[in-house]
């Protein structure tokens, strides 16, 4: 089993691309050219991370990150795939995560933020590929090319670094006019979670449980799954999908408890059947 450094060393590289900043409804506010390299220096004992960003009109803005161990606050799965953030949710607080994917040499990253009045307020997406690499064709996501029987394998981790669990996962997907229906089985033996949301364009609203979540549809085939805003005392799902072929999806999950404690990452690789 790889540590949590080894697995952040399968970042390694210079990834081209973009910073995309998006409403709290998915639309395009401004997007920002971007170059990050991760360097491991001293035998890869050291992480050099170098972030420029070239905005429009702009001189090039750039951020020098160094560090030789990992914040409690991030953690990584065996793929290289990761989260960061918040910790804790608190009232009157700001909160949010980054939710990162990576397959062969493309990078998917999608960062959540929440103000202090607990609304969703902005999304920042992230496309990435290798240097020397092409970028990547994949298109918009469409509620399309998401519906269907998708059946895969979840790996969950957690921040105090207790075994992780794996366990088989099957979501239902089926469209009835403008409404959306969601079958969820995680694990064996446990009841399936259903859920019915209402398509509005590029956005699924689900308001039958406990706080209003919804889906954007994205660019790059990805998807943002989170609340439109957080309700107390309630457990706080953040998602980020993304259809890298036409039957294979990958999804990555930071679950917070009722307490706004962040209790567990969860990785799911999943195909179409």
């Amino acid at each position: 089993m790889a540590s949590q450094w080894e697995r952040l060393l399968k970042n390694a590289g210079t990834w081209v691309g973009s910073f995309t900043q998006l409403s709290a409804q998915g639309d395009l506010l401004q997007d920002t050219p971007s170059v990050v390299a991760l360097k491991p220096l001293n035998g890869g004992n050291l992480m050099r991370q170098e972030i420029t960003k070239h905005p429009a009109g702009e001189p090039a803005q750039e951020t020098v990150l160094e560090y030789r161990s990992l914040a409690k606050s991030v953690l990584f799965l065996e793929n290289g795939a990761f989260s960061q953030g918040s910790i804790q949710w608190g009232p009157f607080s700001e909160f949010g995560a980054e939710l990162g994917l990576i397959a062969d040499h493309h990078r998917l990253r999608l960062v959540q933020l929440f103000d202090k009045t607990r609304q969703l307020s902005q999304l920042t997406l992230i496309r990435e590929h290798l240097k020397g690499t092409a970028p990547s064709e994949r298109p918009q996501l469409t509620l399309a090319a998401l519906v269907g029987t998708w059946v895969g394998e979840a790996v969950t981790v957690y921040p105090d670094l207790q075994p992780s669990d794996t366990y088989p996962t099957q979501l239902e997907i089926v469209r009835q006019g403008s409404t959306l229906q969601q079958t969820l089985q995680f694990g064996e033996g446990n009841p399936p979670i259903q859920s019915q949301g209402t398509i509005l364009d590029n956005r699924i609203v689900f308001e039958t449980g406990s706080q209003a979540v919804q889906v954007l549809l994205l660019p790059d085939g990805a998807s943002s799954t989170c609340p439109t805003h957080i309700e107390p005392r309630q457990p706080i799902l953040l998602e980020v999908g993304w259809l890298i072929a036409p039957n294979q999806r990958q999804r990555l999950i930071r679950q917070y408890n009722a307490q706004g404690g962040w209790a567990s990452l969860t990785l799911v690789t999943e195909t179409r059947r």
